[in-house]
C-alpha cells in the first residue's frame, strides 16, 4: 500500500451512488474527529492480498520486525465489496484500541485493528467516532500502532 495522488474527494466521487452517501458521511465525521491530521488516499495490495483503496487519516511511522521502516495511517476508511471497514492502528498499552470498544459499536465485526459493518445504520456512529478520537489522541502522544 502507498499514498497516491488521487484525492479522497475524487475517490468518493468515483464510488457507486449506492455507497457514496454513507462513505461521504463517514469520511466527514472521521476527518472532523481528527483535526490537524492529514487525509489522503492509499492504494495497493492490502493484508490478505486484496487490492484496496483506503482513505487514511493521520500519519505515523514504525519499524517492522525485519527492521524496515513503514509509513502508515492512524485511521483508515474503506468500502469493500460487501461491507465498510474502519481501520484503527492504535493500541492502549498492550491491547488494540478496537478491542476496548467491542460490544459498544453495534451490529459490527471487530478485529484486532478494524471494525466492519454492512450498513451505516448497523454501527453506533457516536461510539465509533469516540474510538477514532481516542486513536488520534493516543497516536499524537506517542502511542503504538
Amino acid at each position: 500500500m502507498e499514498r497516491v495522488s488521487t484525492s479522497p474527494d475524487e475517490y468518493l466521487a468515483s464510488l457507486p451512488e449506492e455507497f457514496r452517501g454513507d462513505m461521504t458521511a463517514l469520511d466527514e465525521r472521521i476527518a472532523a474527529a481528527l483535526p490537524g491530521h492529514r487525509r489522503c488516499l492509499w492504494e495497493g495490495v492490502f493484508w490478505g492480498g486484496s487490492s484496496q483503496s483506503i482513505i487514511g487519516y493521520g500519519d505515523y511511522s514504525y519499524v517492522r520486525s525485519d527492521k524496515k521502516p513503514v509509513e502508515w495511517f492512524i485511521v483508515g476508511l474503506a468500502r469493500q465489496k460487501n461491507y465498510y471497514s474502519v481501520y484503527v492502528n492504535a493500541a492502549d498499552g498492550r491491547r488494540y484500541l478496537t478491542e476496548a470498544y467491542t460490544g459498544r459499536l453495534g451490529k459490527v465485526k471487530v478485529g484486532k485493528s478494524n471494525v466492519t459493518f454492512r450498513r451505516l445504520a448497523d454501527v453506533e456512529l457516536e461510539v465509533l467516532i469516540e474510538l477514532v478520537e481516542r486513536a488520534g489522541a493516543l497516536m499524537s502522544t506517542g502511542g503504538s500502532g
